[in-house]
């Protein structure tokens, strides 16, 4: 019984990690576009085939 009182705080601990990566996740973009990667890898290195919203920019990495 005495163990319950160390695995509910860490438990706490692990769940209130995992909401924060899941929030700072979608804040920063990235479930923002999730189609345009997995079309973009059937493009080998045509550039003009790929659609505009799809391209990556030079710029961003």
């Amino acid at each position: 019984m005495d163990i319950i009182y160390l695995l509910i705080p860490i438990a706490i601990i692990l769940v209130s990690f995992a909401t924060w990566a899941f929030f700072w996740s979608v804040n920063s973009g990235q479930f923002d576009d999730l189609e345009s990667p997995a079309h973009s890898i059937l493009y080998d290195d045509d550039e003009q085939l790929i659609p505009e919203e799809a391209r990556k920019k030079k710029d961003e990495h």
